[in-house]
């Protein structure tokens, strides 16, 4: 009997750089782009503390080219995913590493809108208006009795 595992990664962080949009030599949209989190927390003494993770994003097809049209540097999201490693070997031929998250969903938390920047202008048949995490859902009207 095949044991069960589970591989999902849930990050919400800022994007350290604009993300990077190729095309497979098939044609299919691969995005590429760059997210920090933070940990912020207080130590035995009082002291506050902080610190930055950096992670690596790959985003495919559909997906990939919303990214690169919505998204820009510094815009806060949530991305969810699945950790993959891959393999390789260097110019020196050194077994090198690298670990990514693959992103199969994403949704953008702030407001921001930058002229110029990927993201300012509407997608057609979309609207312009982002809501954040913070905004509440309205509370759902208590149905009228006849």
């Amino acid at each position: 009997m095949a044991s069960r595992s589970l591989n999902i990664v849930h990050l919400i962080g800022n994007l350290t750089r604009d993300p990077e949009l190729r095309y497979t030599p098939k044609g299919t949209a691969v995005c590429g782009m760059g997210l920090a989190t933070n940990r912020y927390w207080t130590t035995e003494q009082g002291e506050k503390k902080d610190e930055v993770e950096f992670h690596k994003i790959t985003v495919w097809a559909k997906l990939a080219e919303l990214c690169n049209q919505l998204l820009f540097k510094g815009r806060k999201i949530y991305i969810e995913g699945r950790l993959q490693t891959r393999k390789w070997q260097d110019k020196q031929g050194i077994e090198r590493y690298s670990t990514e998250i693959i992103a199969d969903n994403m949704i953008i938390l702030d407001n921001k809108r930058q002229e110029g920047q990927p993201g300012s202008q509407p997608i057609a048949g979309q609207p312009n208006v982002v809501k954040t995490v913070d905004e509440a859902p309205p509370e759902p009207s208590a149905p009228e009795k006849k």
